[in-house]
């Protein structure tokens, strides 16, 4: 028996300005402004009259392209990333060679193929949005599929003409009379002839034997 779940409920009673603080939260949690919110405290160098509001605003608009199917950005961001991470993995890797002490060096090769890492599964990401594991394996069913359909029928098509019906096997069960009917009576033959011509050319007649 399935356990039903309880649906969250707020203890929070209903105020005159209930409207109004309902849609400042459902603002705050949108995924745009927290973005937009990050990207504020993290690019120290965009410039100041540059408001929550635009970055909320394009946010939004890349949301919805891709809800709808375009997935344009989202590539060129996944190919940025990944050779972000390549010339990260690069930095690294060589100040791990300049690094005096050996905590210092592994230190910064871990960080090294960290970012290594990373960037190949930034690039697997970008495979996968480009060649969707799904699709391709309806696609590959279907076609299966279809062969299959194709050889069963071309095998039906090439026993019928091996083995053609006889067509003078009636069913037995239904009419037991003309089971194997090779037609109509032919007329009687007598098999004594041959013998009557044998004894003449022997002399079994003749006298004396």
């Amino acid at each position: 028996m399935a356990r039903q779940r309880k649906k969250e409920t707020s203890d929070v009673r209903a105020g005159p300005d209930d409207k109004e603080k309902s849609a400042i939260a459902e603002r705050v949690i949108q995924p745009s402004l927290h973005g937009a919110a990050t990207i504020k405290a993290y690019s120290k160098w965009l410039p100041p009259e540059l408001g929550l509001k635009e970055l909320v605003n394009a946010f939004t608009e890349q949301t919805n392209a891709v809800i709808d199917g375009d997935l344009d950005r989202a590539e060129a961001m996944l190919t940025v990333q990944a050779h972000t991470l390549d010339a990260i993995y690069n930095s690294l890797a060589r100040k791990a060679l300049n690094a005096e002490l050996l905590s210092q060096f592994e230190a910064h090769l871990k960080l090294a193929l960290r970012a290594q890492s990373q960037c190949r599964s930034t690039w697997e990401a970008l495979s996968a949005i480009k060649n969707p594991v799904g699709r391709a394996y309806v696609g590959q069913a279907n076609f299966a599929y279809n062969q299959q359909i194709n050889n069963a029928t071309n095998s039906s098509r090439t026993r019928e003409n091996q083995n053609p019906p006889n067509e003078l096997l009636e069913n037995k069960e239904h009419e037991p009379d003309k089971w194997l009917d090779t037609g109509a009576p032919q007329e009687a033959v007598e098999f004594n002839q041959d013998l009557e011509t044998v004894e003449e050319v022997n002399g079994s007649k003749e006298p004396g034997r």
